[in-house]
C-alpha cells in the first residue's frame, strides 16, 4: 500500500504540471533538450534508454534525433506485465500505442545490460535524486537491471521539483534531475 504522503505529492505535482500551458511545456521541453545535449555525463554513452512523452510530460524527442545522428543507439521501454522490456527504435514515429496509452516499441526485446544512460520521466523529483513515478513501479524494477555505470537521469519541469520525495527501500534514485531551470546532481553517498 502506498503512503498517503506519496499519493498527496503525486496529486499536487501532477496538477502543477497540468497547469502549464502547451506553449510553456514546449518552451520548457526545448530548454530541457538543450541541457541534455550539453550534459558531459551523456557524451560517452553509446546506448541511451529514453521514453516517449505522454500527456503533459517533458518531450525529449529532439534530443533522441540528435543522439541518433551522433550514432548513439536508442532504446525505448515497453510494458510486459509488471516489468519494462527495452527495444530498438529507428524513429520515434515507429512507436505504437501500448499500456496506458504510452507509445512503445514493437521490435525484439534487448538486454538492458548494455544501457549507458536512462532518461526517466516522473511526477515529482527532489534535488537528491528522489523520484515519484505514476505508481506502477515499472522503472523501479527496470533500473536495477541496467549496469551499475548507467547514468540515471530524471526528466521533469521545474514545477515538479520538490524539496523532498518520500522514499521506500525499493524506490530507485536518480543520479541527475534535469528541468528547464537546471541540472541537479544528486550527492554521491
Amino acid at each position: 500500500m502506498e503512503s498517503t504522503s506519496k499519493v498527496s505529492l503525486r496529486t499536487a505535482a501532477a496538477a502543477a504540471r497540468r497547469a502549464l500551458t502547451l506553449e510553456e511545456r514546449k518552451r520548457a521541453s526545448e530548454r530541457i533538450v538543450a541541457r541534455l545535449l550539453a550534459l558531459p555525463e551523456l557524451r560517452p554513452a553509446r546506448t541511451i534508454v529514453t521514453y516517449a512523452a505522454i500527456r503533459e510530460e517533458a518531450d525529449v524527442e529532439v534530443a533522441v534525433a540528435a543522439w541518433q545522428e551522433r550514432g548513439k543507439r536508442i532504446l525505448f521501454p515497453r510494458v510486459r506485465g509488471s516489468e519494462l522490456d527495452l527495444a530498438d527504435v529507428a524513429e520515434p514515429r515507429l512507436l505504437r500505442i501500448g499500456y496506458r496509452g504510452v507509445p512503445e516499441p514493437t521490435g525484439p526485446r534487448i538486454d538492458p545490460s548494455g544501457g549507458d544512460a536512462v532518461l526517466v520521466p516522473g511526477t515529482a523529483f527532489d534535488p537528491r535524486g528522489g523520484r515519484l513515478g505514476s505508481g506502477g513501479g515499472h522503472y523501479d524494477r527496470l533500473l536495477p537491471r541496467l549496469p551499475a555505470h548507467a547514468v540515471r537521469i530524471g526528466i521533469g519541469f521545474s514545477c515538479q521539483l520538490v524539496p523532498h520525495v518520500p522514499r521506500e527501500e525499493h524506490d530507485a534514485l536518480m543520479h541527475l534531475v534535469v528541468t528547464e531551470g537546471g541540472v541537479h546532481r544528486a550527492p554521491t553517498p
